[in-house]
């Protein structure tokens, strides 16, 4: 089955390194590729220009679509992959959540660039935005000018609070690219884990049992962001997983405070996968 995968792309060097690592991260997988740019501007904008010159600019933006396209042909060559280019005039936010709709999208990928020389994990304003709004598609998030590196171990933190169930295929998929193995993070909040916590423990060793994996237990000594991230440290994390619902740790984090102020760069990318009710 073909995998359809969405670059939103404001031409940065940004955009193109994320598409790039997801170029390398597919490569052995039957792909299609959509490059999408939003021309949308805000009213108070758009008034300052004539439309004319609106038309203009419109007509570059597709131009530098069909330049991405076929840079991308160039730097690919992989018979698997193919490629399809998207101008909206739509805000970027609803734009992504048409072209989802409409094409069947697989994962979104996107770059981030967080604080220079900050310590964490997270990413700035506008990919928390694109986070909370995209609730019906897997999102990668790449870091800044991150040179590809095959995903061997993959962290996937949870507290156990909820069963996991189609949610687990995306973690499966991505294991099998490089078949990976799976480092289970716990945070210790609680002195002992509920009965709840007990049981979608042992259904997630269930539904992993044909996998490699491993559970590590972490005390709850600091911020989620700077704990997690020193996890990824310790084990040479290459890519980290994360299910995002009600309450869940993704959530948690990207209402902490210190995110609020600052925005966090990226140790390596972030596969956020939406909660399958």
């Amino acid at each position: 089955m073909k995998t359809n995968i969405l670059f939103p792309t404001d031409f940065s060097d940004n955009a193109w390194c994320a598409a790039v690592y997801a170029l390398h991260l597919y490569k052995e997988t039957e792909c299609k590729f959509y490059f999408l740019h939003s021309t949308k501007m805000t009213e108070s904008t758009m008034s300052n220009f004539s439309n004319k010159l609106l038309k203009i600019m419109s007509d570059n933006a597709l131009k530098e679509l069909n330049d991405l396209k076929s840079m991308a042909e160039s730097a690919d060559a992989n018979a698997n992959h193919e490629f399809e280019i998207i101008l909206s005039q739509e805000d970027l936010h609803n734009a992504i959540e048409n072209t989802i709709d409409n094409n069947n999208i697989d994962i979104v990928v996107i770059g981030t660039k967080g604080a220079a020389g900050a310590k964490g994990f997270l990413f700035g304003s506008h990919t928390v935005r694109i986070i909370k709004k995209i609730k019906n598609c897997s999102i990668l998030i790449v870091p800044e000018e991150f040179d590809f590196v095959e995903p061997t171990q993959i962290a996937f933190p949870t507290d156990f609070h909820r069963f996991y169930g189609e949610e687990i295929l995306a973690i499966k998929c991505l294991t099998e690219l490089y078949n990976s193995k799976i480092r289970i993070l716990h945070i210790n909040e609680e002195d002992k884990l509920t009965d709840l916590q007990e049981y979608n423990l042992e259904m997630l060793k269930t539904a992993l049992k044909n996998y490699t994996y491993s559970f590590h237990w972490m005390p709850d000594y600091a911020n989620k962001t700077e704990e997690i991230n020193d996890f990824i440290e310790y084990l040479d994390i290459n890519i980290l997983v994360m299910i995002n619902y009600k309450q869940s740790l993704i959530e948690k984090i990207i209402k902490e405070p210190v995110i609020k102020k600052i925005g966090f760069k990226p140790l390596v990318p972030v596969l956020i996968i939406p909660c399958i009710i």
